[in-house]
C-alpha cells in the first residue's frame, strides 16, 4: 500500500506545475476590451515575428505568422507560443467584426487590439483572456514595446505575466 502511494506521488511530481493560464485568464474579465475598428486588412499581409506572449517562459520558442491577401480573403499560417504551448495552424483569417478574426486552429478569436500607424507591430488578444501576443516585423524599438504594453494594460491584461523575447 505504501509503495503504491509513493509511486503515485512520484508520478504526480513528474508532470511539473500546471501553467497558471490553465487556472486563470491573463486579463481581468470584467475590464473593457476593444478591437481596432479601422484596420486596413491588406496591410496585415506579410511575415510577422512573435516578440512577446503571455505564459511560462522557456516552455516553447517564439514563433510567427505569415499572412497573405488572396482572392478569397486573408490566409494565415502560424506557429505561435501561446500560454506556454506551441500552437500551429493554417487557413482563412476570417473577419468576424471590426479588428476581429476567427483563425484556423484557434478556439478563441484573435482581436487586433492595436496596430501601429505603419503596420509594423500588432497586439493580439481575446476577450476571454486565454492568450495574448505581440507580432512585429522589422526592428522592435522600445517605444513600440512601451505602446504595446500600454494597450495590453488598458485592455485589462496582467503585464507581470507578459514574456518579451
Amino acid at each position: 500500500m505504501y509503495r503504491l502511494i509513493a509511486l503515485l506521488l512520484l508520478l504526480s511530481a513528474c508532470g511539473g506545475a500546471p501553467e497558471p493560464a490553465a487556472l486563470a485568464p491573463y486579463r481581468t474579465l470584467n475590464a473593457p476590451i476593444y478591437s481596432n475598428a479601422v484596420l486596413d486588412l491588406p496591410k496585415l499581409a506579410g511575415t510577422w515575428t512573435q516578440v512577446a506572449s503571455f505564459g511560462a517562459a522557456g516552455r516553447c520558442k517564439p514563433g510567427g505568422a505569415e499572412i497573405r491577401q488572396t482572392a478569397r480573403g486573408l490566409q494565415a499560417a502560424y506557429r505561435l507560443c501561446q500560454s506556454g504551448q506551441e500552437r500551429r495552424g493554417a487557413g482563412p483569417l476570417q473577419p468576424t467584426g471590426p479588428g476581429r478574426f476567427a483563425a484556423a486552429g484557434q478556439t478563441a478569436a484573435w482581436w487586433v487590439l492595436w496596430a501601429d500607424a505603419d503596420y509594423r507591430t500588432l497586439v493580439i488578444g481575446t476577450p476571454d483572456g486565454s492568450f495574448g501576443f505581440i507580432l512585429n516585423r522589422g526592428g522592435f524599438p522600445a517605444d513600440r514595446l512601451k505602446a504595446a504594453r500600454e494597450i495590453l494594460a488598458w485592455n485589462g491584461y496582467d503585464l507581470t505575466r507578459l514574456v518579451v523575447y
